[in-house]
């Protein structure tokens, strides 16, 4: 069962170790979303949580929320490279997208792809992402609707 856990002094090393294996291309490198996750935190809650396949990490998320305009923002998601093409990108988004629902406090779900990540596209147009005509550091702005 997947899991999304938070960062601790237990998991640290792993969550630093885990590699999408895009050598940067897609995805930044870990240390720098969780410092990220540390100097934004105070003004935009951002939130990154570590992905697990009953007790295997398997990647890493990070979400941020703006309870303004009922909107939770995927900034990133990434698998570790020898789990990829088993399923669990796609079923740590569509628990994404129910928990989120579940909720009540967002209307939407957004998150940006770089168009040239053909697997991250296919993936958020097949769960009813679509874009919104922005493009942001390189990344095509997708909206889910709630």
């Amino acid at each position: 069962m997947m899991t999304f856990r938070k960062i601790t002094e237990e998991n640290f090393s792993s969550v630093l170790r885990l590699d999408a294996g895009d050598g940067g291309a897609f995805v930044p490198p870990n240390a720098e979303w969780l410092a990220q996750a540390w100097l934004y935190y105070e003004n935009h809650d951002v939130y990154p949580f570590a992905i697990y396949e009953g007790e295997t990490l398997v990647g890493l998320m990070e979400l941020d929320e703006d309870l303004e305009t009922r909107t939770m923002f995927l900034w990133r998601v990434m698998i570790h490279k020898p789990h990829q093409g088993k399923g669990y990108g796609r079923a740590a988004v569509e628990k994404l997208i129910r928990l989120v629902r579940e909720s009540g406090k967002y209307d939407a779900l957004e998150l940006g792809c770089k168009p040239e990540n053909a697997a991250g596209m296919h993936l958020y147009r097949s769960l009813g992402f679509l874009p919104t005509g922005e493009v942001e550091h390189g990344e095509v702005s997708m909206r889910l609707n709630l």
